[in-house]
C-alpha cells in the first residue's frame, strides 16, 4: 500500500496534468472502439501493449480470460462478463470485441491439473472459488484440448465465432513453440468467442450486414517472456505474431471481415 500511496503522489506530479487533459476531451463524447477481455495476471497491462489511451477501449478482466457461455446462466444467475458485452456492445455501440490469453496463465495452469478428477472433484470446487469457477466455464476449453492432446496434437481444430455457421479452422502452435499449458491457453482463448456469440442480445449485431453497425470478434495472445503479440489469422489459421513483416497482412485481414459480414 506504500508502493501505491508513493505512486499516487509521483503521479500527480507527473502524468495527471496530461491525463486530466485526456479525460477533458472525451468527457462529452467517448467513443470507446473495442470490448477487450483479458486475465486478471498482473503481469498483463493491455493498455500498454496496445499503446491505447483513454476512453479508447473497455477493458474486462479475470481468473483465465474466460466469458461463461450463455447456457450456463438464468435470469437471476448473471456475471459481469455479459453484463460488460452488453454495457459495451449495445448500450455503447463498440464493434470491436478482443479477447486476449497469455503464456505462463496462472489458472490455465490450474485448469490443466483439473485433467486429474480427484483435484476436480466437487469437495474440492465447494472450498475453492477459482476451481469451481475454472470448471464450470473453462470445462469445455479443457475437454477440447485433451481431445486434441490424444489425437496427437496435430490436426487442426474448428471453432464457431459471430455465428453457428462462421466457423474458422485452427492449427494450435504448429511449430511447437509453447509449452503444453500454453497451447491450452491458445485454445482456451479460441473457445470464448464462440461462447462471445452465445448471447442473444448480440445476436442481431454479429450476423448483420450493415457495415457500419457489424460486431467482429477477435482473439490475441500474449508471450510474457518475449514481449510479442499474437494475433489469430483467420486466414493463416493460426496465432501470428504481429510483427513488422505481417501487420500490414494482418490489417488487410481485418478490413476483410468487413466486407464479408
Amino acid at each position: 500500500m506504500e508502493r501505491i500511496l508513493r505512486g499516487i503522489m509521483r503521479y500527480r506530479h507527473t502524468t495527471r496534468e496530461q491525463m486530466v487533459k485526456e479525460f477533458q476531451k472525451v468527457r462529452d463524447n467517448p467513443q470507446p472502439k473495442a470490448v477487450f477481455f483479458t486475465c486478471m495476471d498482473s503481469r498483463m497491462i493491455p493498455t500498454r501493449f496496445t499503446e491505447t489511451h483513454v476512453g479508447d477501449m473497455f477493458v474486462v478482466r479475470n481468473a483465465g480470460n474466460l466469458i461463461p457461455h450463455a447456457q450456463h446462466f438464468q435470469d437471476e444467475y448473471f456475471s459481469c462478463e455479459p453484463a460488460a458485452l452488453e454495457l459495451g456492445c449495445v448500450v455503447n455501440n463498440i464493434r470491436h470485441i478482443i479477447v486476449c490469453g497469455h503464456s505462463d496463465c496462472k489458472a490455465m495452469n490450474l485448469l490443466y491439473s483439473l485433467r486429474d478428477p480427484e483435484l476436480a472433484s466437487l469437495d474440492n470446487r465447494r472450498i475453492s472459488p477459482l476451481k469451481a469457477w475454472l470448471c464450470e466455464h473453462a470445462n469445455s476449453s479443457l475437454d477440447r484440448f485433451l481431445e486434441w492432446k490424444n489425437n496427437g496434437m496435430k490436426d487442426p481444430l474448428v471453432f464457431s465465432s459471430e455465428t453457428p455457421l462462421r466457423k474458422f479452422v485452427a492449427y494450435i502452435d504448429p511449430d511447437n513453440k509453447f509449452a503444453v499449458e500454453d497451447k491450452l491457453s491458445q485454445i482456451n482463448t479460441l473457445e470464448q468467442l464462440s461462447n462471445i456469440a452465445s448471447y442473444g442480445f448480440l445476436k442481431k449485431r454479429l450476423e448483420t450486414h450493415d457495415l457500419h453497425v457489424n460486431h467482429q470478434i477477435h482473439a490475441l495472445w500474449f508471450d510474457i517472456y518475449t514481449g510479442d503479440i499474437y494475433y489469430f489469422s483467420r486466414g493463416s489459421k493460426c496465432f501470428v505474431a504481429v510483427d513488422e513483416s505481417s501487420v500490414d497482412r494482418l490489417l488487410d485481414e481485418v478490413a476483410q471481415l468487413d466486407e464479408t459480414k
